[in-house]
């Protein structure tokens, strides 16, 4: 008996990224709002982590919504039509509702309707993982458009009275369309994690334990000077990796777009690195706070809007975070 022969789609060679979009908290909480807590000072918050104020959304204001906004703005960027979208990735570790994804609801509200949508969850890595993804997938021919999202409201899973990270959260959703090119807009991917490492930085209890009652609601918590060190040594590396699989220099870079996640890492990164002074680095953090999978979208967001000479420039974003997990690229900035 003769075996038929499958077929396997073939997509387009190259990718970029189309258009950006951005949604920020709509309030603005500076440091003084949040220190009686932690029994801490303006002074302390910026001196360990540049964080001036941050965003974040009323109770009124949802993750999906902020993902919709950010979606939404985004297409219109892109120029894309939203019926064209056929895939739709939202990168978040603050979904409080498991079930349906965050995805499949910002899909049907920004016009993407039937899109292949889901969410996935590598914490601060998590837009250079789905942008990874859907390189990859428009590439193979399983997708022709995708909108990429990060979406955090990471103001519901946090403890006030928590020193270890509290003080460092934003809400936002940053958000990319990417499709295909004439020319390669994004580069290969490192990425990885270290799961030996998971108890770093992560959730402090389970929803089970919750619903036992054996734990209080579970929050983000971390081992600051661990999760420091690993960041500031170890990413340097994926970094200088990154630049090495896309065959370019620190010099040939118009920007550098880390994870905000403070700083004195962000400065250390620069060192390392050697960037010259003729690259830009996304500072973000300052006035944002660090928003996890949104701050890498965000701060390009921010960045090109204050420097539109940038567009059509090299940007090298990497992201890390909890359960030790990293992901670098290089992309041509739209």
């Amino acid at each position: 008996m003769t075996t038929p022969t499958l077929k396997q789609s073939r997509g387009a060679e190259f990718t970029r990224i189309l258009g950006l979009g951005a949604a920020r908290g709509d309030l603005s909480v500076p440091n003084d709002d949040l220190v009686g807590p932690i029994n801490s000072s303006d002074e302390w918050i910026q001196q360990r982590t540049g964080i001036v104020t941050r965003t974040r959304a009323s109770a009124g204001v949802s993750a999906v919504d902020l993902a919709a906004e950010a979606g939404a703005e985004a297409i219109r960027a892109a120029g894309v039509a939203p019926d064209q979208i056929d895939l739709v990735l939202i990168a978040t570790i603050s979904n409080v509702q498991q079930s349906p994804s965050m995805a499949a609801v910002v899909a049907d509200r920004v016009g993407a309707n039937p899109a292949a949508a889901y969410d996935l969850n590598a914490a601060c890595a998590g837009y250079a993982y789905a942008i990874a993804q859907a390189d990859a997938l428009i590439r193979s021919g399983a997708a022709h458009y995708a909108l990429v999202i990060g979406a955090e409201k990471l103001s519901d899973i946090v403890d006030p009275t928590d020193r270890s990270i509290s003080f460092l959260l934003g809400d936002g959703a940053g958000a990319a369309v990417v499709g295909p090119s004439d020319f390669p807009g994004i580069s290969p991917t490192v990425w990885g994690s270290d799961g030996s490492k998971a108890d770093a930085v992560g959730m402090s209890g389970t929803l089970v334990e919750y619903r036992d009652g054996s734990t209080a609601w579970p929050t983000l918590r971390q081992e600051g000077q661990t999760v420091f060190r690993w960041a500031v040594w170890e990413m340097a590396k994926v970094a200088k990796q990154a630049l090495e699989v896309a065959g370019v220099e620190a010099s040939d870079l118009a920007a550098f777009i880390p994870h905000q996640a403070n700083m004195r890492i962000v400065d250390e990164f620069a060192k390392q690195l050697k960037l010259p002074d003729t690259v830009v680095i996304a500072r973000d953090i300052e006035t944002t706070g660090n928003t996890s999978a949104a701050s890498i979208p965000l701060a390009t967001h921010r960045l090109l809007q204050g420097h539109p000479e940038l567009s059509g420039g090299l940007a090298l974003q990497i992201g890390f975070g909890a359960g030790l997990v990293f992901g670098a690229q290089v992309v041509v900035l739209p």
